[in-house]
């Protein structure tokens, strides 16, 4: 595979036995769909607590961070983990698996005080806190696929939801594979993306932010994740010529991604940040967005969708899963912790491998 100067796709797998995979393996689990999602059915064996606790605590971590890699997302069920535990483990999730020294937790831009809580997490809340609503156009659902901070020069790697308080019916949460959806495109529209690269914008945050009297939050887990008008851009395979003007609270990113962990090339657009294709026209650009952000939403044999339980945990993996909310609960409660790993910057490397295409690394 070509060297990277920023990370080297396969460093882990190298070093990957059946020995190591033993502890994860051996916990009662069920694949949720053949793509995408996986769910532990025991919370008495499956505590996140206890394995943070455990003397054998790295391996176990390291073998789940790959087992989110790998399957996009994972679920727990009936958890006691703690907030404190929550952010421990994400810290541990990408430390284990490669995270530059640099990354931390994210500190979400116009996410509200929450002392008790600490900056680095982020209410997920009908009643308050980070939502949707207002954001999203809520008369077509699809419009709220994203993946968290893409928009940020150094975004997310893994991200853990504890859901605390759920309506009786309602707020689903569904996920889809970036994997898949790279997989799904046919092999010469595939090649074309490669060379292509993808504005993503959260401008739209800024007013939100001066209407509810919030500070733009600085030094959100990364020295380059800064500054208080959410400005970045940057030039992951090469250079390109693109009017400062035009840069608001956006970066550039590749529109593929090979992911560090697996090696696996990963569709990397959304519906809610993706907002331009640098490279294109901007006719030609909205039409290969309209396409390719209803490749994702529109096939749902890559998508996997969750009906949470009160304490139920989700970690996903943002650099091959997007996921949205399904805002259909009316007035009800709904509200959960979250936390988001800073992982490196975005990389594509052309001798990385697709998913399906791959003879040596498993599911």
């Amino acid at each position: 595979m070509r060297a990277t100067t920023l990370m080297r796709p396969t460093r882990h797998f190298a070093s990957m036995s059946s020995v190591e995979l033993l502890t994860i393996s051996s916990i009662a689990q069920r694949d949720e769909t053949p793509t995408i999602g996986t769910r532990f059915m025991d919370p008495h064996t499956s505590q996140l607590s206890r394995w943070l606790a455990d003397p054998n605590s790295d391996n176990i971590i390291r073998e789940l961070a790959i087992l989110v890699a790998r399957r996009g997302v994972v679920f727990f069920p009936e958890q006691d983990i703690t907030i404190e535990q929550q952010k421990h483990l994400a810290r541990r999730m990408g430390e284990l698996t490669g995270r530059p020294t640099s990354s931390g937790l994210h500190k979400h831009p116009i996410s509200p005080e929450t002392p008790e809580l600490g900056k680095d997490v982020s209410v997920i809340s009908s009643m308050g806190g980070i939502s949707r609503a207002g954001i999203v156009d809520d008369t077509r659902a699809s419009n709220g696929w994203h993946t968290d901070i893409p928009f940020e020069p150094v975004p997310a790697d893994y991200s853990i939801l504890k859901m605390r308080t759920i309506p009786e019916v309602g707020g689903d949460t569904l996920w889809a594979s970036g994997y898949e959806a790279y997989d799904k495109l046919s092999p010469a529209f595939a090649k074309f993306l490669e060379g292509l690269t993808a504005i993503h914008s959260a401008d739209f945050f800024l007013p939100i932010a001066a209407q509810m009297g919030l500070t733009i939050q600085d030094n959100r887990g990364h020295p380059e994740n800064s500054g208080t008008h959410l400005t970045a851009i940057q030039h992951p395979s090469h250079k390109v010529k693109i009017n400062p003007i035009f840069i608001c609270a956006t970066l550039k990113m590749t529109v593929h991604r090979t992911h560090p962990v697996t090696g696996f090339k990963s569709l990397y657009v959304d519906k809610s940040f993706t907002t331009r294709i640098v490279e294109l026209s901007t006719e030609e650009s909205s039409d290969v967005l309209a396409y390719l952000t209803r490749h994702i939403s529109e096939n749902h044999d890559l998508q996997v969708r969750y009906r949470w339980g009160v304490n139920d945990v989700a970690i996903w993996d943002n650099r091959c899963a997007l996921h949205t909310a399904t805002n259909d609960y009316g007035s009800k409660a709904r509200e959960g912790n979250r936390v988001v790993g800073i992982g490196e910057k975005p990389f594509f490397d052309p001798a990385s491998v697709s998913r399906r295409a791959s003879s040596s690394l498993v599911l």
